[in-house]
């Protein structure tokens, strides 16, 4: 039974719903609330308010003098506790209700109190592709029902298939467990259509919650517009919340879709705008200073939900600051390698090329669908998880395309379900090898699921094939992926229908080639990210390594950017006073260029940092270049600089060495493109401008690192008369392009402190504790190590990524760069916000032509 207090604080609460929490306090102390009462209820509540404000998850990132006035749900609450129950009855784990309670509270936390005269909040939600960004926004939407807000506009992508999705989630979850307190003035095939007498959906006396999902499109936002203004009178007791799904996509820099968003806000005098996104570049380059849709009240970041699949998973992810390299994972081994010259036979070269074109299955698209039926078919023997298997074909945005695959996939799997019922020998023995090659890659047991053997799916694959279906999936198509009538299996080919939003039920294999010009178009594809319970081991995906790359590349700024929003809200930052960092890569832009107009270019700072080579070409021409710097590095600094003697036998070290002729070797020797922290001009400029402000990094120190001795009688590598090491043996990750190698680790933690007095260390030797050494006995000075690498090193046999020989024409020469850390005047931002040169790079833009479209 609760106690008086109990009772006194939930009347408290009853009053909260009706009014600000200062109004409830001032009615209690009318009612002939005590003056101690009404302390121990302030102060309780400010403890809830505490409670929520500093949960560890989600993080957020808030404007100073926003009030938390919501503290969780009640026992009269209609809508979250229905959808706690759906969620339960379907399989979620205490834990994800949990997360997902605390994340949706600390969003309605931060809308505005629906009983508020005005106000205008804006918002951004922060998740990862495919993460259940939607159950989040639905558990907001059921929160802040519960509290009073009466309209709820969901703007769902610019598809019809995402948009139909949409509105049936939200039907099933909040509709149906209330019918009687909702109206929707939108339902799954049809789009926003003016009802009559709009007033009368928001008078007082009307009750019940308004819901409309509607697609991103002009002809339906200015209907939209249009009849909101005919209910003007009665808005202004009408709390709205805008949930905007996909925000980065047609919302930011479009001139029909962003104003006609702004125009829908102005016309409701209490609207909080919420976007959704799990690539928010676009979203976070808007002028914050200008009238726009820049979150200027909160942004919270999502954590990553457990059991998801997410870029650094799959790609890996570079190093970044403070990192120790063998501490960064390199994703599982689930990406295969589509060779360049079969990527031309499954998507036209060029534009002109479009017309007419008939795709080749070649030989990994054969694999990659061979591949498919037999996960179906393990999939069937286990009897876990999603009961539908989806392959993705994305090869080309056009809808021409598309089609031409139909026959060839077609006749595909009519001929191989004839000789799997003929028992063909050799059909078998393809797929026995290709199953027993994937799953000795992949263990079952390394994800908890059971190991399943070809002799238990075998007699499955019949009906497998006779269940596939082939599936164009654009917006020219009628036959469209639809998972509401039973268990599906198909191969889904398509472009952007299939690329925003849209959840591809039981997604295992995806044949992926398309080139596109920006993070958030590339990542937004990646419809292979997400959840995959019962079959973690199973999913696999064919792309270029290029496109691998690319990903690799998109996974780190991924998660610098989400490191950025966690230090901001330690450092008390708001949305208007923080910048996140976003990296550059040589042939992406970060987002749309129309987007980027406010981008500003920053210099890079290397304080505190440990900078090293990753990637090396292999002709015998750009390695030799390389090896004639770093001599002419040696020799000079032997010249002008005092060799230390107290170093291993095996490595050399020279001391106070002028930072000219390092500036000079960084400007002769050749980084890699793909090594984005080392930059020639970006390090040498920063040189520059620490020497200019604080006299720092004048002097250096340059060490060779020697390899350990072995049993074969070691090679060696001159640098310089008296400066003779023996070479280092690293191997190269496995990539399908033989002229780039890709290490991973260079440096040991070792070798970051050559210079320094290590011998009071205890325990192990971090990159803290390296950090702390440096700025007590060197804080001036910086340190570059030089490795001759040999050309002939192969991995292991206890290597446990995936590696292979260096095969290198010559030796190759590796750099680490160790910077103290930075003085108070070394705060420029850290990598750049704007992206370079697209000239050489084949693309598709994003499509957005469905924004154009009559049929909405």
């Amino acid at each position: 039974m609760p106690n008086e207090f109990d009772q006194q604080y939930s009347a408290f609460l009853d009053l909260v719903d009706s009014g600000t929490p200062e109004s409830a306090l001032k009615k209690m102390e009318l009612f002939g609330a005590t003056e101690d009462l009404l302390q121990r209820i302030a102060d309780r509540h400010e403890q809830e308010t505490i409670k929520i404000r500093e949960r560890e998850e989600p993080r957020s990132v808030v404007l100073g003098n926003r009030s938390t006035w919501y503290t969780g749900a009640r026992p009269q609450d209609k809508y979250w506790p229905a959808l706690e129950s759906l969620l339960r009855k379907s399989g979620w784990t205490d834990k994800s209700l949990n997360d997902l309670d605390d994340a949706s509270t600390r969003v309605v936390s931060l809308l505005s109190h629906p009983q508020e005269r005005t106000f205008s909040t804006k918002g951004l939600v922060v998740g990862y592709v495919q993460s259940g960004k939607t159950t989040n926004f639905t558990a907001v939407t059921a929160k802040a029902a519960d509290r009073g807000y009466k309209l709820f506009i969901v703007l769902a992508g610019i598809h019809n298939g995402l948009r139909r999705q949409t509105q049936l989630r939200l039907v099933q979850q909040l509709v149906d467990p209330n019918r009687s307190r909702w109206h929707q003035l939108t339902d799954p095939d049809k789009d926003f259509t003016p009802p009559a007498n709009a007033a009368s959906y928001f008078a007082k006396n009307n009750k019940q919650h308004v819901l409309c999902v509607i697609k991103k499109n002009p002809r339906v936002l200015e209907k939209f517009s249009a009849w909101l203004e005919t209910a003007a009178a009665y808005l202004s007791d009408c709390p709205a919340l805008i949930i905007d799904d996909e925000a980065d996509q047609a919302t930011v820099a479009t001139d029909k879709i962003n104003p006609l968003i702004c125009e829908i806000l102005d016309r409701l005098p209490k609207s909080a705008y919420v976007g959704y996104t799990a690539t928010p570049f676009a979203n976070l380059l808007i002028d914050p200073s200008v009238k726009d849709l820049y979150p200027e009240h909160f942004i919270v970041n999502l954590p990553k939900p457990e059991g998801h699949f997410g870029t650094e998973v799959l790609f890996g992810r570079e190093v970044m600051d403070g990192e120790d390299p063998e501490d960064v994972f390199a994703g599982y081994d689930m990406i295969r390698e589509v060779p360049k010259s079969e990527a031309d036979l499954v998507r036209p070269i060029s534009r002109a090329d479009t017309d007419g074109f008939q795709p080749v299955i070649t030989e990994t698209l054969r694999s990659a669908i061979l591949y498919f039926w037999l996960c179906t078919a393990a999939r069937r023997v286990r009897k876990t998880g999603n009961p539908h298997s989806t392959m993705l074909v994305h090869t080309s945005v056009n809808t021409s395309v598309h089609n031409s695959f139909k026959h060839p996939l077609s006749k595909l799997r009519n001929e191989s379900k004839a000789s799997l019922l003929a028992e063909d020998p050799d059909l078998l023995a393809e797929l026995r090898r290709l199953w027993d090659q994937e799953t000795a890659k992949v263990p079952a047991e390394q994800f908890g699921e059971q190991r399943v053997s070809f002799e238990e799916l075998e007699p499955l694959l019949p009906d497998v094939l006779r269940d596939c279906r082939i599936i164009m999936d654009n917006s020219g198509s009628k036959d469209r992926l639809d998972y509401e009538h039973g268990p599906v299996v198909a191969i889904a080919v398509g472009g952007n229908t299939l690329s925003r939003g849209l959840t591809l039920e039981g997604l295992t294999v995806s044949f992926f080639v398309r080139a596109v010009s920006a993070y958030d178009t590339l990542l937004q594809m990646g419809r292979w990210f997400g959840f995959r319970n019962g079959y973690a081991d199973l999913p696999r995906i064919w792309m270029t390594d290029e496109l691998r790359d690319w990903f690799r590349h998109i996974a780190t700024v991924e998660s610098q950017m989400r490191r950025d929003i966690d230090i901001y809200l330690v450092e008390d930052k708001t949305p208007l006073t923080f910048a996140v960092r976003l990296r550059t890569h040589p042939s992406l832009r970060v987002t749309a260029a129309a987007k980027m107009t406010n981008a500003v270019p920053s210099a890079s700072a290397y304080g505190g940092q440990r900078v090293q080579t990753r990637y090396f070409r292999t002709d015998r021409e750009w390695l030799q270049a390389n090896q004639a710097a770093a001599r002419t590095l040696i020799e000079k600094a032997a010249a002008e600089g005092q060799e230390d003697r107290s170093v291993r036998d095996q490595d050399k070290l020279i001391r106070g060495v002028p930072h000219n002729l390092v500036i000079d070797f960084l400007r002769d020797y050749s980084f890699h493109e793909n090594s984005m922290e080392c930059d020639s001009t970006q390090l040498t400029e920063y040189i520059a401008r620490r020497i200019a402000k604080s006299g720092a990094l004048r002097d250096w120190n340059v060490a060779i690192i020697g390899g350990s001795a072995g049993e074969d009688v070691p090679k060696t590598f001159t640098f310089s008369a008296g400066y003779t090491v023996r070479m280092v043996t690293r191997s190269a990750l496995d990539g399908a392009d033989p002229a780039v190698v890709d290490i991973k680790t260079l440096m040991s933690r070792r070798d970051a402190a050559i210079d320094l007095d290590v011998s009071a260390v205890k325990g192990e030797l971090t990159e803290e504790k390296i950090k702390g050494l440096r700025l007590g006995q060197s804080p001036d000075t910086a340190l570059l190590a030089l490795y001759a690498i040999d050309k002939d090193s192969a991995p292991s046999n206890l290597r446990k990524d995936k590696r292979r020989a260096l095969n290198a024409e010559d030796h190759v020469i590796g750099v680490g760069l160790v910077f103290p850390a930075p003085s108070s005047d070394d705060s420029t931002v850290e990598w750049q916000s704007v992206a370079t040169n697209l000239a050489n790079v084949r693309i598709e833009e994003e499509d957005l032509s469905a924004l154009e479209a009559m049929d909405v």
